[in-house]
């Protein structure tokens, strides 16, 4: 037999109620079949469990308000009028797509070299590439040091880009 029920219809409401001064202490309000109510207090010993009565209370209703809100606008849609999209009887669309070929030309037109986005400086002038840069001699840093400078290579005259 029911001694008491606790129905919670908003959260946080009346029907359950954190305690000002603990995390881990609730008053909930339990009514009987005829209408009486009264308040009693819940506690729980592990501070995690608490946490996790309180989520799963907002997570319940963020869930029914969700529900609440897709069911609202499918409604809405529904006594929206609809709209025909479809083709009338005879209707076409013409599409003008650039450089493609066409039923009066029969190819497209060609494209000038180079106009892919990419384009190349022309080679230098007779094809000669320049020296490279003077090595400065080794200085007694280095030598110190005991680095030792790159070897330098001697250009085969053949051009890099």
């Amino acid at each position: 037999e029911l001694f008491a029920q606790a129905p919670i219809d908003l959260y946080p409401g009346i029907a359950v109620e954190t305690v000002n001064d603990s995390s881990r202490y609730f008053v909930i309000r339990i009514q009987d079949g005829n209408g009486r109510s009264a308040f009693i207090g819940i506690g729980f010993g592990d501070r995690g469990d608490a946490f996790d009565f309180n989520v799963a209370l907002q997570d319940h209703f963020k869930w029914v308000k969700q529900e609440t809100d897709i069911s609202r606008e499918s409604q809405e849609l529904d006594s929206r009028p609809k709209l025909d999209l479809g083709f009338k009887e005879g209707q076409t669309i013409k599409l003008n797509i650039g450089n493609m070929p066409t039923k009066k030309s029969g190819s497209a037109k060609p494209r000038p070299a180079g106009s892919a986005g990419l384009s190349l400086l022309p080679p230098p002038p007779g094809g000669k590439v320049a020296p490279p840069p003077p090595v400065p001699p080794l200085s007694s840093t280095a030598i110190s040091n005991h680095v030792t400078p790159p070897p330098v290579l001697k250009s085969s005259g053949a051009g890099h880009a």
